[in-house]
């Protein structure tokens, strides 16, 4: 059966990669705004699924999915602060300001879709990040080396944003790339594919 990556994403297809499985990606075509509501977690968790489905309409076979958002802990007793792609320097500038000193949370979600037997199976999992604190003239030689504008809280975790953090927290250093390939795993061997002694 053909493994396909729901996903456009470099980071993605690369840690695909390390399971040595033979896939093809398709990017689907989804609505990702938020719902009125709509927490964090149960944004991922739909978006994951819709870019499954979409992508199965065209591409039958084992489709994996994922989004992920990040939120920064405000520490108010209220919503987290949902944070983005900055897109911008000047955005980027005050997301990692803001992460100074602080913890933010990467809920990812992994979907997985046989569309010969319509079983889907979705999780979110989490990871910590705490930031040091940052003088603002690290937070601009950063950006300038980096340049992390397409990247969820203007960092890159496998390259250099790892100098800006204190500590992480989670089961899998994958998940905050993009991609929690442990739970992958599980998944497939749910689906009778077993990475170490079986091929697709």
């Amino acid at each position: 059966m053909a493994l396909i990556l729901a996903s456009s994403s470099p980071f993605r297809k690369e840690l695909l990669n390390k399971l040595g499985l033979a896939f093809s990606t398709h990017s689907p075509d989804v609505d990702e705004s938020r719902k009125a509501e709509e927490t964090p977690e149960q944004l991922v968790y739909r978006l994951a699924q819709d870019k499954a489905r979409e992508v199965a309409k065209s591409h039958p076979g084992l489709i994996i999915a994922s989004d992920q958002v990040a939120t920064l802990q405000n520490g108010l007793g209220v919503d987290d602060q949902v944070l983005g792609k900055p897109h911008t320097h000047e955005n980027a500038v005050k997301q990692l300001t803001q992460c100074s000193g602080n913890t933010v949370t990467f809920m990812t979600s992994l979907c997985l879709l046989n569309t010969n037997s319509g079983n889907i199976q979705t999780i979110v999992e989490t990871y910590k990040v705490t930031f040091k604190s940052l003088k603002p003239e690290q937070i601009k030689s950063y950006l300038k080396k980096e340049q992390p504008y397409n990247c969820a809280g203007s960092f890159k975790s496998e390259g250099l944003g790892i100098s800006l953090f204190s500590s992480l927290e989670g089961k899998d250093p994958n998940t905050l790339i993009g991609l929690p390939l442990i739970q992958l795993i599980k998944l497939l061997e749910n689906e009778g594919i077993d990475i170490l002694s079986s091929a697709l």
